[in-house]
């Protein structure tokens, strides 16, 4: 009976290709561990026997995979479609392509064909949401204002994964309750078949009858349905035993047992010639699929040989069967290999994130390049495949720790942040009080240059919490344009007083042309000082008007050059003319200036007059000191002519200051 005997098998996974289940994985390598372990025990006295025991061993892992891939896919024959969808590196996929193609997948007719696919998509769907969320909530904790404030987050992506997992669960609840009302009345069946045939080895009755009744229970085995996968096992080689039984002990005619022989020999020789092509099959997924289906063949279809070829027919297909088990094998470990090296892309990556976490970044700008090589990273990792399962979740869990530092180094840059926002928004809220406060002001001399003041240190602040920033933003613009609106107002009724001034400027200058002096000087200067007082006294402009100010300092240069004064007198009286225009006009920037540019001139003229007087000191220092050529009494004459004009500069900035004080 060894070809049924080596039928009990472990249990495998069904999956498409050469992918099969960690646990199964897992079983594998442990079961190789223990044997490894108790063969470094035994004596080298029986290193040959247990050499033999574990090819023997190997031989039957063989087999078991096979059988047990049947067993599974015989309870619910659905699962044998799951090998047509191709199982992916769903760790690779971001959320977006989890969502779709769990949308896809749940639409299949056969819930159970999918059901490993939908299973790994979960897993790695719930890995990338579950690892948001703690950055989410990392993100919540660092910046609430409100210690009572609770942590919310909801993402549509999570939204619609659950309503298609829902909908993927209802359809497998409803296939597994139909499946289990009928696996527990065919198991009855089956193992009512089986005593039937106990009952057949009778020489008491007719041998017609009796084979008839045979042919009879073997149609109804074919036709009795899917069974539980853990009694797969037990009772076909349980029916196999009483069908062998029946052939070898009961007194039939041999002629028509040994037809039978014959055709199941012809059939299970034409599945071993299939095997062997298989072998040199290079889709090594694809041919373990075929064998998986001609091993249901041979033990479901096929009826027993002769004693004589029994052994070594079935030698020779489990040999068959464990060279594809073996290339099979092959390619798992070329899988796992490269599983390894993911392993040690995603180690780098974490190494990378790791050291991120200690560089010290000073600027929220430098900060967002921080977060995005840390985005990018992220996405490499989960982009990187699967690792060994050996080591999945410690590689997780050190991937989980390397972020969550980085996200702690973090926070505690943007918590002092927080703390210059929170004194930022103080002071801001200080001038929005200072600017309700004007914003209804009439002074409008005094408190023109105040606000202005007061939207200056308001650029000058920092950002406050993104929380106010609107809020106080609006308050504070709502009372400044509340008061430039009412300045406005202001200035539109004073503009028509200015449009009148400019009226009688311009006919006042024609007034000023047609002016001639009479050639007193005393009368002449008094005339000239009578005009700039009625000038003045016009008022301001509108300001796109003072083009005429121009003019009139034109025909002012013009009178003083008639008259004899010193050029002194002529510069101030010119200077006091302009200067009183800029006061009117209440420019204090061009006031500014003007102080800034004689105290400037003042410094170049002394400046000048001392490298001058170091000049005569060299001269007189010299033997022909006391003739003094032409060259000293030049220099002479421009030292005095610096030094009146430093007297005018002088004069002209105590008029400027003096008028700053009044």
């Amino acid at each position: 009976m060894l070809e049924e005997k080596n039928d009990n098998l472990q249990e495998a996974d069904g999956k498409s290709g050469i992918e099969i289940s960690d646990s199964i994985q897992n079983d594998a390598i442990e079961t190789l561990s223990s044997e490894t372990t108790a063969e470094n025990e035994i004596s080298p006295e029986t290193e040959i026997e247990n050499t033999a025991e574990a090819e023997e061993t190997n031989h039957q892992t063989a087999l078991d995979a096979i059988t047990n891939s049947n067993a599974e896919e015989s309870e619910d024959e659905t699962l044998k479609e799951r090998h047509d969808i191709p199982m992916q590196d769903y760790d690779t996929f971001s959320l977006d392509a989890l969502v779709d193609e769990l949308k896809k997948l749940v639409h299949t007719d056969k819930a159970m064909s999918v059901k490993d696919h939908i299973e790994e998509i979960k897993k790695s769907f719930l890995l990338q949401y579950n690892h948001l969320i703690e950055e989410k909530k990392e993100e919540f904790n660092a910046s609430k204002q409100d210690p009572n404030e609770e942590f919310e987050y909801h993402s549509p992506l999570k939204s619609k994964f659950d309503e298609y997992y829902n909908i993927f669960r209802e359809k497998r609840n409803a296939h597994f309750k139909h499946l289990q009302t009928n696996l527990k009345s065919n198991l009855e069946n089956r193992l009512a078949i089986v005593e039937e045939l106990k009952e057949l080895i009778n020489p008491q009755e007719n041998i017609k009858d009796t084979l008839k009744h045979f042919n009879d229970l073997r149609e109804r085995w074919k036709n009795a349905g899917a069974i539980p996968k853990d009694k797969y096992n037990h009772v076909w080689n349980n029916y196999h035993f009483h069908v062998e039984n029946f052939y070898d002990y009961l007194h039939l005619d041999r002629e028509a047992r040994d037809l039978d022989f014959k055709y199941n020999l012809d059939q299970k020789q034409k599945i071993i010639a299939r095997v062997e092509e298989l072998v040199n099959e290079t889709d090594i997924s694809k041919a373990f699929r075929e064998l998986q289906d001609l091993h249901r063949i041979w033990k479901e279809d096929i009826g027993p040989v002769s004693k004589e070829h029994r052994d070594a027919i079935w030698n020779k297909f489990s040999e068959l069967t464990k060279k594809i088990h073996d290339k099979r094998e092959l390619l798992f470990e070329s899988q796992r290999a490269n599983e390894q090296q993911n392993l040690e892309v995603k180690k780098g990556i974490i190494a990378t994130i790791e050291v991120l976490a200690t560089e010290k970044v000073g600027s929220h700008s430098q900060w967002l390049i921080q977060i995005q090589k840390v985005e990018a990273l992220r996405n490499e990792f989960f982009a990187a495949g699967k690792v060994p399962s050996d080591v999945n979740e410690e590689t997780w869990a050190a991937f989980k720790t390397a972020v969550r530092n980085f996200n702690s180094f973090k926070n505690s840059f943007y918590k002092d942040i927080k703390k210059d926002q929170n004194d930022n928004l103080n002071k801001k809220m200080a001038l929005v009080a200072k600017a309700k406060e004007l914003q209804e002001s009439t002074d409008f001399g005094t408190t023109t240059p105040i606000m202005k003041q007061i939207q200056e240190e308001w650029k000058q602040i920092g950002h406050v919490p993104k929380k106010y920033s609107d809020k106080i933003w609006k308050e504070f613009k709502d009372a400044c344009n509340h008061y430039f609106n009412k300045l406005k107002e202001h200035k539109s009724e004073e503009n028509g007083d200015e449009v009148a001034a400019f009226d009688n400027k311009k006919a006042y200058l024609d007034i000023l042309r047609a002016y001639q002096l009479t050639g007193d000087h005393k009368t002449d200067l008094d005339a000239i000082k009578l005009h700039i007082e009625t000038w003045k006294g016009f008022g301001k402009v509108p300001f796109s008007r003072r083009h005429i100010e121009g003019k009139f300092n034109k025909i002012l240069d013009a009178l003083f050059e008639k008259l004899s004064l010193s050029k002194k007198e002529t510069e101030m009286m010119r200077f006091s003319n302009r200067i009183d225009s800029l006061s009117e006009s209440n420019d204090t920037r061009k006031l500014d200036n003007e102080k800034i540019f004689l105290m400037r001139k003042i410094e170049e003229v002394q400046n000048e007059i001392f490298q001058l007087e170091n000049n005569i000191q060299f001269f007189t220092n010299t033997k022909n000191a006391k003739k003094e050529n032409s060259i000293v009494l030049e220099v002479r004459k421009n030292i005095a002519i610096h030094k009146e004009s430093l007297e005018v500069w002088k004069d002209k900035l105590k008029q400027l200051r003096n008028l700053g004080q009044e």
